[in-house]
């Protein structure tokens, strides 16, 4: 099965912390000689480098408008610029995204991105709070009723998580791409949510 493309949507000021773990569970070879299935790229608007809240500087492999047309998962990263009237350059790859069914990932302000835009309206969903969203989205937003007050939710092919909750948003997203098996999964997430010793602790039965 040919590497398929994944695409992290970054925005100037974007959350390093909520890209990390995801981008690297899913771009690094897997185990047990595993065919790898995806490859991580990142995509900006315009093609030129972005700085992270953190200031790490990244260098996009695509702008909006030379994203490829086909890609197995759309991840939108949060940050301090989706609700800026420039993001709305990033509606036209959800809506290619979700016309194709294709894995769509928001979290934390990129999720009030989607309830802006409409893009929430049909799942469940989750964001940062429920009156933010609302306030931000407007009339765009007629979905409270789908809002779980969860760390992450799957939906079909929608995930969305709060700002606090990227492991929770990895492993939801990593289970949305059938990226490895549920135990592999599982234990990613146990490892780094519980921590070396208490997970060791726990593989070995003690």
């Amino acid at each position: 099965m040919e590497v398929q493309e994944v695409l992290f949507v970054i925005l100037e000021q974007y959350a390093d912390w909520e890209a990390a773990a995801i981008a690297a569970a899913l771009n690094e070879d897997p185990e047990h000689g595993e065919k790898k299935k995806y490859i991580v790229k990142t995509v900006s608007l315009d093609g030129e480098p972005v700085t992270s809240i953190g200031g790490f500087k990244v260098l996009p492999d695509y702008s909006v408008d030379t994203a490829p047309e086909d890609f197995a998962g759309l991840i939108l990263i949060g940050g301090n610029s989706w609700r800026k009237e420039e993001s709305r350059r990033v509606v036209e790859l959800v809506e290619r995204a979700q016309q194709k069914d294709i894995v769509v990932g928001a979290i934390c302000a990129a999720t009030v991105f989607l309830g802006m835009n409409g893009k929430l309206n049909s799942a469940q969903h989750t964001s940062n709070q429920l009156e933010k969203l609302k306030e931000a989205a407007g009339g765009n937003y007629t979905a409270e009723q789908n809002y779980l007050e969860q760390q992450a939710v799957r939906d079909g092919k929608l995930v969305t998580a709060n700002g606090s909750a990227y492991l929770d948003f990895g492993r939801e997203i990593l289970y949305a791409l059938n990226a490895a098996p549920d135990e592999e999964i599982e234990e990613w997430y146990s490892f780094f949510k519980k921590g070396y010793h208490e997970f060791m602790k726990e593989k070995s039965g003690q």
